[in-house]
């Protein structure tokens, strides 16, 4: 194997371990977004994400809808 197709393999496994380790601990993502025109907020969005796995949301007590539900 060239040195250069080993170090792409050892990146993939990087990566692999990465996503296991963020969706093992969770991951909470957020942001704003504030739309104006003239200094006048017109509409304010504020988006926040909880990135998990099933089982570390259930260790904190989040229970995920289950398959096939939809909000109203």
């Amino acid at each position: 194997m060239t040195a250069v197709g080993q170090v792409g393999r050892e990146r993939e496994v990087a990566l692999i371990d990465l996503l296991d380790r963020l969706l093992a601990g969770g991951v909470v993502l957020g942001g704003d977004i504030t739309l104006s025109i003239a200094d006048v907020d017109l509409v304010y969005v504020g988006l926040r994400a909880i990135i998990t796995s099933v089982e570390g949301a259930e260790e904190v007590g989040l229970s995920p809808p289950p398959p096939g539900a939809t909000s109203s």
